[in-house]
Formats: C-alpha cells, sequence, structure tokens
C-alpha cells in the first residue's frame, strides 16, 4: 500500500471531488452513493482514497449520522470551483442562444419577482426559445442556495456574506407608506405615522425587513404591529378597506401594491439597494455570463420606463 506522502495533487480526479461534496452536503454515505449512483462499498473506498490525499478524516461519527470536519468544509468549497473549472475546460466558449434547452432557476421574493423575471423571461425565450424558468422564493438568502445548486442566480436585497459568491448592484429603491386613500389619508407627520397600527413582513425564517429593524433604532417609539405576513403578496387584502400602514420598498407599487395610495416615509432611511447574486464556480460560463447579461438588460430597460424611482448600477461588465 503506498505511504500516505505518494499521495498528492495528480491523484485528484473529478470523481474525487464529486464524491467529497455529496458526503459533504448530503451527510450521509447511504445517500451520497444514491446520489453518485454508486455501491456504499465504492463511496468508502472512495472516500478512503481521498483521506489519504487530503491528509484529514473529512467526517466523523456524530449519533447516527455522519458531519464533515472543518477541513472537509472548506475543501468542499473548493471542489465546487474546480468543478466547475472541469466543466468550462469542456464546454465550448461560444454557444448558439436560439440552440439552448435548459432549465433556469433564480431565487427571488414577491419585489424582484414581479418586477424583473417577467420581462426577463420575455427576452430570454426571444433569443433561447427552449429556455425555461423556474422561481423559488429568496426569504433571507443563505449562501447554500448557490453552492447546492439549488438555483444559479439570486435577486434580493439582502446578499449573503460569502467569498465564494459574487454580486452586482441592480438598482435600488427607496421605502414609502402604503395605504388605502378610500380609508384614509396619508400619515400627517411622525406622530400620526407611530400612532397607526402596521402591517409588515416577516419571512418563514422569522426574520423580518431590513426598514423594521432600522426603524426600531431611529423612531422616538415603537410601531403598534397587528399583522405580519410572510410575503409582500399578503399586505394588499390587510391595508384595503383599513386604517393600517405598510412601509415597504416603493417598487411594489408597480405590481403587487398598484392599487394602493403611497407616501414618503418620515423619518430618513437609507436607499434599499437590490443585487444579483452567484457563485464564483459561475463567473466565466459563457452561458451564465449571457444571462446576466440579460438581467442587467432588463433592469436598464425598467429604467428608462421609470426614471425617477429606478436608479441603475452604474455601467460595467456583469462579471
Amino acid at each position: 500500500m503506498p505511504a500516505m506522502s505518494d499521495f498528492d495533487h495528480s491523484d485528484l480526479d473529478g470523481r474525487l471531488l464529486h464524491l467529497l461534496l455529496a458526503v459533504v452536503e448530503e451527510r450521509s454515505v447511504t445517500r451520497a452513493a444514491r446520489r453518485l449512483g454508486v455501491t456504499q462499498s465504492a463511496v468508502s473506498h472512495m472516500l478512503h482514497k481521498l483521506r489519504r490525499i487530503v491528509r484529514d478524516p473529512l467526517v466523523v461519527k456524530a449519533g447516527r449520522g455522519i458531519v464533515p470536519t472543518a477541513r472537509a468544509e472548506t475543501l468542499a468549497t473548493r471542489a465546487r470551483l474546480l468543478i466547475e473549472d472541469l466543466r468550462a475546460f469542456a464546454a465550448p466558449q461560444d454557444f448558439d442562444a436560439a440552440t439552448l434547452t435548459l432549465g433556469l432557476t433564480i431565487a427571488a421574493n414577491d419585489l424582484e419577482c414581479n418586477l424583473v423575471l417577467p420581462p426577463l423571461l420575455r427576452r430570454l425565450q426571444a433569443q433561447a426559445p427552449g429556455i425555461t424558468l423556474r422561481v423559488i422564493p429568496a426569504g433571507v438568502p443563505q449562501a447554500e442556495l448557490l453552492r447546492s445548486e439549488a438555483c444559479q442566480l439570486v435577486i434580493t436585497p439582502r446578499p449573503p456574506d460569502a467569498a465564494d459568491l459574487l454580486q452586482r448592484r441592480l438598482l435600488s429603491d427607496r421605502y414609502a407608506v402604503f395605504y388605502d386613500a378610500q380609508s384614509r389619508a396619508a400619515p400627517r407627520d411622525l406622530e400620526d405615522y407611530l400612532a397607526a397600527g402596521h402591517v409588515t413582513v416577516v419571512y418563514a425564517s422569522r426574520e423580518g425587513l431590513n426598514v423594521d429593524r432600522l426603524l426600531a433604532q431611529t423612531v422616538p417609539a415603537p410601531r403598534r404591529f397587528v399583522a405580519s405576513v410572510p410575503t409582500f403578496a399578503g399586505i394588499p387584502p390587510f391595508l384595503r378597506g383599513s386604517p393600517l400602514l405598510a412601509t415597504l420598498p416603493s417598487l411594489l407599487r408597480l405590481g403587487l401594491l398598484r392599487d394602493l395610495a403611497l407616501a414618503p416615509l418620515p423619518v430618513a432611511t437609507p436607499e434599499m439597494p437590490i443585487y444579483m447574486v452567484w457563485h464564483a464556480r459561475q463567473q466565466s460560463h459563457p452561458v451564465h455570463r449571457w444571462l446576466r447579461e440579460q438581467v442587467l438588460a432588463v433592469v436598464d430597460a425598467l429604467a428608462l420606463d421609470a426614471p425617477a424611482t429606478l436608479s441603475p448600477a452604474a455601467a460595467g461588465p456583469a462579471g
């Protein structure tokens, strides 16, 4: 049997990289074997080889399962990039969009979904009729969404803070106060605003909106929240026919909240930027670069439609 020092980087191959990801992400030899389409004994054999190469146990027992070591987690991040490099190595750098048959998954919440994704799909299908789009909720997005390839792109005001993710600012918005003009007037001042009942969004992860945290730190008295909903789509029924207020991104007036009135927020808050976020392994992929360019083109077109409310990012490459 070769000594540990006999193993080096030249013993690595794509199969071992995929094995590492499967074991780290599945946290089970059985599930890793099922994912890779091999036997459990094959997984155990390859895992033994990889352990000798990297000189780390990679996984340890925890109860009835296994958990990756800290080094395995670090190596998994690098493995994802290496796998994408291998794919790019074998893939043609030029492609004909018209011949693409591809399903794309983008994570976004109500605002980004309504504002950006319908015109994006129309633009994509005009160039690539074989493209299909699946939208999943971003919530407060975590880096694992992109690391696990659950989606190719996240559009969000809250980009995850991770070294292996890249981001591009798309546009900025201001917060506004939404209300039903048939049931009440706009808040006269901060005192009137604070005296009202409020509706807000609390995501399934139990995290609230950035603006709610900001206002909790700056207004002289706490707001009275009478209801919370998991998405922006749940706000309008609570405002219609009531004196309630909702403090939300103003761009919602272009879609979900188009039939409601809005007024300026009676206290200063920072702008709300919206970003597109992707994994570093996709940075040079020609199809992904094309996708990012289409997103930027859609945002530029929206800015022309509503120059007073949309602030596109400074011009630059989609990478």
